[in-house]
Order: structure tokens, then sequence, then C-alpha cells
């Protein structure tokens, strides 16, 4: 049985206040613009009137309305991507003031309190740019495909009530179905590389989100039936071995998911699975009939 989670949130991106936020006051966005992929990038900066309480869209609504540089060059809206506004969905990840984190959840009063501050906003590094802030993370969907990551279930109709579980155990699984797929873990994790070939993904590393994600859906009383394959594949390139042990996965992570235990723990899996493997596979019946060649 699994043990309690004693994750240690990560420490607060926001820089040390100096003193309270200026209300009204301008803050100057420095943003890395791209017009698509393959595209050379720039730098645009562009001046905001920030009030009490605006967070990185609210400011990236204002430069959209009039997208006007702090040299008076009028150019395009900068794009980004969003979605709840509330740190759920995951999309709207990019690199602020050098470190990957939600914008939404980003409060301008914590990080440029003064009047004139910078704040830079950049794509995240491990993805495709599509344009601008907005990166491709199809291959974080990808490796969670690779490791059926879900729960099979015959048919939709009701069967009755489910297995039962135990609090401790919904105490740790919950705290896992966290994972949004936003991707701050794999931008920070020096083993995931940016790969814009999809053909390689099946050989790339899957990242921490993935690992966790086969954890929960392992320790599911209807998922773990799925549990063979997905150890299976983090047997394979790609997998668990393709982990350094680097930890900056949990440092970064917005919702302070565990993700080094889950990858200590589907490490042991892994290796548990090969040895049964060895062990107690089972003979191919039909090896004998076939023959040699």
């Amino acid at each position: 049985m699994a043990t309690h989670l004693n994750a240690t949130p990560p420490p607060d991106a926001a820089p040390p206040s100096r003193g309270p936020a200026t209300p009204g006051r301008t803050v100057n966005f420095k943003v890395r613009r791209c017009d698509g992929p393959g595209k050379p990038g720039r730098w645009e900066t562009f001046a905001v009137t920030v009030e009490r309480g605006s967070n990185v869209i609210s400011c990236l609504q204002q430069i959209a309305a009039n997208p006007v540089t702090v040299e008076g060059t009028r150019t395009t809206p900068v794009v980004w991507d969003s979605g709840c506004l509330e740190e759920v969905c995951g999309a709207c990840t990019m690199v602020i003031n050098g470190k990957v984190r939600q914008s939404c959840s980003c409060l301008i009063d914590n990080y440029a309190p003064g009047e004139g501050d910078t704040i830079t906003l950049e794509p995240m590094q491990k993805f495709p740019v599509v344009r601008d802030l907005w990166v491709d993370r199809s291959r974080m969907f990808s490796a969670l495909r690779r490791l059926k990551t879900w729960v099979p279930i015959d048919g939709t109709y009701s069967q009755g009530a489910g297995p039962k579980e135990t609090p401790d155990d919904q105490e740790i699984r919950y705290k896992l179905s966290e994972c949004m797929t936003c991707g701050c873990c794999v931008d920070a994790c020096p083993q995931f590389l940016l790969e814009p070939d999809p053909a390689r993904w099946e050989t790339s590393f899957v990242g921490a989100h993935a690992v966790s994600l086969a954890r929960l859906f392992n320790e599911h009383p209807t998922g773990r039936t799925l549990a063979p394959h997905r150890l299976e594949v983090l047997s394979g390139h790609g997998g668990i071995n393709d982990c350094g042990n680097a930890q900056n996965c949990v440092k970064v992570c917005p919702k302070h998911i565990p993700l080094t235990e889950s990858i200590g723990q589907i490490g042991r899996a892994v290796t548990v699975h090969q040895i049964k493997k060895i062990f107690f596979a089972r003979p191919d019946p039909h090896a004998a009939a076939k023959g040699p060649g």
C-alpha cells in the first residue's frame, strides 16, 4: 500500500516583496515575439497601466487591445493560450522572469509592485512555438496515449457501485489527479528536450507528468488492469530510465504534486515487472508448432 504524501510545496515563484504595490502604475512587459513556426524571434516591450489585482493575462489583454510598443510602433497583438483563468486547465503556461509557471495566477502586484518595473514573458522552451507565447503541447498528450492513462470501461451503462477505496488511497490519488498537463515539469526538465518531429516521440522521454499519471491509474482499482502495459512502455526507450533525477519538476509544479515520489515508485514497479517477466513468463504454446525458422 502506498504511503501518505508528504510533499513540500515549492518556494513561491514571486520575488521578495519590495513593499505595497502602487495602484495605477506603469509596468513594462518585455515579450518574446515569433510570427510562426521556424520564424526568427524578436523582443518587443509594451507599457501597461496596472491596477490592483491584475495578472499577466489581464495585462496581455490590454496589449492586444492596443498593440503599440514603448517606441510608439504599432505591431500585431501578442498571441497566447489560455482557458479557465483559474489555474485548472494548464493552457496559459509561459516563462515569466525566467521561470516557467502559470500566467493566470501570476499577480503583477507581487512581480512588479513599483512604477516602471519590467516583467519578461517568453514561450516554453521544450515545445514548438506556434506564435509568440503560444506553443504546441501535443507531445505531452501523445505520451499519455502511449501509457493509456485512463480507466478502461466495459460499456457506458450502469453496472452498480464501483470498488470501495480507503480514505488513505483516496488522499494519495486525489493529489496525483490534480495534474493539468500544463508543461511546467517537462519545461524545467533537462532530460525532456525539444523534439518537433512526432515520429520521434515514441522513443523520447515521456516526462514526469506522464510517469505520475501512470502511477495514478496503476493504483486505481479498475485502472490497474492496464498496469502491465504502462510498465512495459516505461521499461523501454523514453521511459523511467531516461529520468536523470534532477528534481526540477517537483520544484516548479503549480499543484505541488509529489512527482519525484511518483518517479521513485514507478521505478520500483518497473523493476518488479521485469523480474516477473524473467521468472514467471508463460511459454508460448505456439512456439513448438512453429518449429525452427
